[in-house]
């Protein structure tokens, strides 16, 4: 349930409906959009004799019933775009597409600074590279952890790029939050309940990833926990689902992303790398999530991919990576992104 407030409903009506809900046993999330404010009802199930009370308070104009179970993250509770601030770039709305680009995982000093010069001359406004790395095999090379955040703080400083990077555990989320500017939470976490809750207890933004098969519907509901917590700072990231193909890592969902945008006011990014796991359809699948209207792209980059210690073979090269941003540059362009949802036709 929301409650949408009159224009220039006053912070003491606002704070009457938000005391009247809190008697109820519930909790209200305020969003202040450019031409009304909007209180939205959240915490279990909501008695018609609540929204008949409310409708009766000063400055509310009328209550509505949310369709969609994810409330919060729904276009319904939030009809604006919500914009998300990393270091001092923006994401979201009518913005220019941001890339996050970098190595899987950190090995070196040398290597991610490297990198993080070669993505910043190239155009990227943010640093991604795994410190904590979830494996299939318990064998493979899990990431340098601590020592691996510390790098990423040192290719920071050296290049003014601001850091994301996963978080794998409610217990390193404390540690993360020290050295990155947005936690990740990847596709075998997005069902990670209690990681959600965490991460929407902190005030960094969070990369949400899609489950490998997980539906949009799950994948919003992910998104809820973490707003219903009151982080609103939330990235989606549609990177491939399992499918019967073979031939690529994954399918990459490219119609995930207008539904998302249609469904929901939170930015969504396209990830690539992932979604093919073969390096030279990266570049041609960037572009085609530019044009289906991502309002971003992350992207795996390694100076040497062939001596990577993990995901190699769907890593640019420096080179590659500057070649695929002028691509991504040319569609921006030519779309004009004009990132407002298609409206249906009326009767």
């Amino acid at each position: 349930m929301i409650v949408v407030m009159k224009q220039g409903a006053t912070q003491e009506e606002i704070d009457g409906v938000s005391k009247r809900v809190k008697e109820a046993g519930l909790r209200t999330s305020v969003v202040t959009g450019a031409e009304r404010t909007i209180v939205g009802i959240i915490g279990g199930a909501v008695s018609p004799d609540l929204g008949s009370s409310l409708e009766r308070l000063p400055g509310v104009t009328q209550v509505l019933r949310v369709s969609r179970p994810y409330k919060l993250a729904s276009r319904e509770f939030h009809p604006d775009d919500t914009v998300v601030k990393i270091g001092d770039a923006y994401i979201g709305g009518e913005h220019p597409v941001m890339v996050m680009a970098g190595p899987c995982s950190v090995e070196t000093e040398k290597q991610v600074v490297e990198v993080a010069k070669a993505v910043k001359a190239a155009g990227a406004k943010v640093l991604r590279g795994g410190a904590f790395k979830p494996r299939t095999s318990p064998y493979s090379f899990r990431g340098l952890k601590l020592d691996g955040l510390k790098l990423l703080a040192k290719a920071r400083e050296e290049t003014g790029l601001p850091v994301i990077t996963e978080v794998l555990d409610t217990r390193d989320v404390e540690v993360v939050h020290k050295y990155s500017d947005v936690l990740q939470v990847g596709a075998r976490n997005m069902q990670n309940f209690n990681l959600l809750d965490e991460v929407g207890k902190q005030h960094k933004p969070v990369l949400l990833k899609r489950g490998l098969s997980a539906t949009i519907e799950e994948w919003l509901l992910a998104a809820e926990y973490v707003l219903a917590q009151g982080n609103h700072n939330v990235i989606l990231c549609e990177r491939g689902i399992r499918t019967f193909e073979t031939y690529t890592r994954n399918t990459l969902d490219l119609s995930a992303i207008p539904v998302v945008r249609k469904l929901s006011h939170l930015p969504v990014v396209s990830d690539p790398s992932h979604g093919t796991g073969k390096w030279y359809l990266v570049p041609p699948m960037a572009a085609a999530s530019v044009a289906a209207g991502a309002h971003g792209l992350i992207i795996e980059v390694h100076p040497n991919p062939d001596q990577a210690k993990s995901d190699g073979a769907q890593s640019l090269t420096p080179e590659n990576f500057a070649y695929m941003m002028e691509q991504v540059r040319a569609i921006s362009k030519v779309q004009g992104l004009s990132r407002k949802p298609l409206t249906a036709a009326k009767a």
